[in-house]
């Protein structure tokens, strides 16, 4: 479902007329080379275009104005080859609206010391151009990206790949429509929110149904679909007894296989990204969507319970960034905790039923089960039970704190279970949060992080950090250097800064 090779990010260099026809050849041809080789580099996954060397305002504003309607173009990577001077790119920089990053590089990786003249000097001056260009950024207070080391080195190639796969993420974003079934679940604050200022700042928009719009979808599914997506049921998962074709529960085994073709009809058909339910609005359906949520989040939908499509817009996003990369990307939620003797605390995350399998242990099969709810008021649902794989991951969520929007992340280490849990009937992750349990648990509250959220082995704080720059949000990450008292402090501080931050002038 989700092809980051649809998208392409252009690769602009900078230059001027004073040197020469000869030197802005050798600048075009050393550009190129550069930019066929980031197109190459496995470390990016979004293809990389060259664009002819720009020298004068009005080719600067027109790429800029290009890049803009280009509906595959998700960003410019700009490089100042020689000295450009900057007054040349107000124009274009002040009509850009797709992600920039500024690649400070240079195409010699060494000084030739023997062989070095003034024409050498002319021609690779990026030391110079690009501090030239990134006081012009820095004068338009642009939420740019700057990447600084040689265009053949990995850690800059990855870099710019993470970069990229936050710009595809960005780019999905504009205009991606998120179906909600219901509303909030009653007098929960943090899944509320202003949709209006989210689709003003994130380009996203949410739209409403009764649950009564899927009903009829559901119930225009027919049998022989039903029967071809069990047989994939059965061949996929373990499947307990009772839910077999011969055992006691099959019929709702079939009648989930018929919400999942019935669900995915429906935001196929509405080109929708993303979307949420909640178990107070299940007029018409006879058990809460499980494995169907589950399914549809493996194959790259963003979800969100209870109504909460902030947190399902991130999981599309976090989704994305991660396309191709191995661990998966699961909605989440912090449930109970674990105090050991030693103070190392864990956190059981889970939810009623809808943890992405794209997070599950790779060598042991989800055990497709049936049990009961306790809440919702409606029939036993089915859904997969399984474990998380161990490992570094992080888990990250987004809030609507009135005036602006806040992305608050934490490191953490999810680790294998200590026990097995029998009698406990969904997916589920233990983690240690980093730096510590009481370090990370504070801060999260005190950041107002929701208890919804986004767990993510592929996606980093820098997928994270670079999206909420694009999104012109804030950001806070809390790991192994967090410190309580001076994460408190930043806090007061962004509250002065995001409320000046409209006004700022160039």
């Amino acid at each position: 479902m989700i092809d980051l090779k649809q998208y392409e990010i252009w690769f602009v260099t900078g230059s001027q007329h004073l040197y020469g026809s000869q030197t802005l050849a050798q600048v075009e041809s050393q550009a190129r080379e550069i930019a066929t080789a980031l197109d190459r580099a496995h470390e990016i996954p979004v293809p990389i275009v060259f664009k002819p060397v720009l020298t004068t305002p009005e080719a600067i504003q027109a790429l800029c104005l290009e890049a803009n309607n280009t509906p595959k173009c998700i960003g410019l990577i700009a490089w100042m080859h020689t000295f450009s001077p900057a007054k040349m790119w107000i124009g274009g920089l002040n009509v850009l609206k797709k992600p920039l990053l500024h690649l400070h590089t240079q195409y010699n990786r060494a000084i030739p010391w023997a062989t070095i003249d003034m024409d050498f000097m002319n021609l690779n001056q990026s030391a110079h151009g690009d501090r030239e260009f990134g006081f012009m950024t820095a004068r338009l207070r642009l939420g740019h990206k700057v990447v600084a080391g040689h265009w053949q080195d990995v850690p800059t190639l990855l870099l710019l790949g993470a970069w990229a796969r936050t710009a595809a993420a960005w780019a999905d974003w504009q205009g991606m429509k998120i179906a909600r079934f219901g509303d909030n679940m009653r007098d929960v604050a943090v899944t509320e929110g202003d949709k209006v200022r989210a689709q003003i700042a994130f380009g996203y928009d949410v739209y409403g149904y009764g649950v009564g719009d899927l009903v009829q979808m559901v119930n225009a599914v027919g049998e022989d679909e039903v029967d071809t997506l069990v047989k994939a049921y059965l061949d996929e998962y373990k499947v307990a007894p009772e839910l077999l074709p011969n055992g006691a529960r099959h019929a709702s085994l079939r009648y989930e296989a018929r919400v999942e073709i019935g669900l995915r009809r429906f935001l196929e058909q509405g080109n929708f990204k993303a979307f949420t339910d909640t178990f107070e609005d299940l007029h018409g359906l006879q058990q809460l969507p499980g494995l169907a949520v589950q399914r549809l989040m493996r194959d790259g939908y963003g979800f969100g319970a209870e109504g909460d499509w902030k947190t399902a817009a991130l999981v599309r996003a976090m989704k994305v960034m991660s396309a191709g990369l191995f661990g998966g990307a699961s909605f989440m939620e912090d449930y109970t905790y674990h105090f050991d003797v030693e103070n190392n605390a864990a956190v059981l995350g889970a939810h009623m039923l809808e943890i992405c399998p794209s997070i599950a242990e790779p060598s042991v099969k989800p055990h497709l089960v049936i049990a009961p709810l306790s809440i919702g008021g409606k029939a036993d649902p089915v859904r997969l039970v399984f474990n998380a794989r161990a490992g570094a991951a992080i888990v990250a969520s987004i809030v609507d704190l009135g005036q602006r929007f806040r992305m608050v992340a934490n490191g953490v280490n999810v680790i294998s279970l200590p026990a097995v849990m029998p009698h406990l009937p969904v997916a589920r992750a233990l983690w240690r949060p980093r730096p510590n349990f009481p370090v990370a648990a504070a801060a999260w509250i005190y950041a107002g992080g929701a208890h919804h959220t986004c767990l993510s082995y592929a996606v980093t704080e820098e997928h994270l950090r670079d999206f909420a720059n694009m999104a012109g949000i804030e950001f806070l990450m809390i790991d192994m250097e967090t410190d309580l008292e001076a994460f408190r402090e930043k806090l007061r501080w962004n509250e002065v800064y995001y409320h000046l931050k409209t006004g700022m002038a160039c």
